[in-house]
């Protein structure tokens, strides 16, 4: 897939406030700090598309980009570690919980996950949400650049080990580096197929 546009279009605090489903949608959504809006930025091809913060829960609203002028891409709030208080992370999770589950243009969630790390309890308590509610996912290890290969080898294998023990198929997994581009072509190509499926359906 080739980005020949990526534009903001809103910023939403609340499902209705969101722009029409009338689009194909990808959601990201990680761990704060995760690298996410690095990541953002390396696959629209843009520096400055998603603001990169060094601060974690700096993203506090779903932000939406119009890619090709034919489907949207949704920088969602990190959940976990963040400076900000109980009261506005308990709002955080209702509104994004009920955009996961009733979003009805949402293709596919991409969960970012910190390849430097083992499992994160958040993560796959996260997941195991989906899972119920069967929402379609991908994971994405991110921060490749930062271990050597036989580490990220080895932790991705715990992730999939950890994932095995409840679940009976493991989701698409992605390796990724902003840095390097590294996941760039695989994530498009990724997208583009089920962009396909999704203009096939009635």
């Amino acid at each position: 897939m080739v980005i020949r546009s990526a534009r903001f279009i809103k910023s939403s605090t609340k499902l209705s406030d969101c722009p029409r489903a009338d689009r194909a949608e990808y959601a990201f959504i990680g761990r704060s700090n995760v690298g996410k809006s690095s990541l953002l930025n390396m696959l629209a091809g843009r520096t400055k598309l998603a603001k990169i913060s060094s601060t974690p829960g700096k993203t506090q609203t779903i932000n939406h980009f119009l890619i090709n002028d034919d489907w949207y891409l949704a920088d969602l709030p990190g959940y976990g570690y963040a400076k900000v208080s109980k009261s506005s992370r308990k709002r955080w999770s209702g509104f994004i919980a009920e955009y996961i589950t009733k979003r009805e243009n949402l293709v596919s969630l991409f969960i970012l996950i910190d390849s430097r790390h083992e499992p994160f309890k958040s993560d796959y308590e996260f997941m195991e949400f989906l899972g119920f509610n069967r929402i379609p996912f991908a994971r994405i290890f991110t921060k490749s650049d930062k271990v050597s290969n036989s580490k990220l080898t080895g932790n991705i294998a715990v992730h999939d080990k950890l994932m095995l023990e409840t679940w009976e198929s493991l989701p698409p997994a992605f390796i990724s580096s902003a840095g390097t581009q590294r996941g760039r072509e695989d994530i498009l190509k990724y997208i583009e197929e089920t962009l396909t499926f999704f203009k096939k359906l009635p």
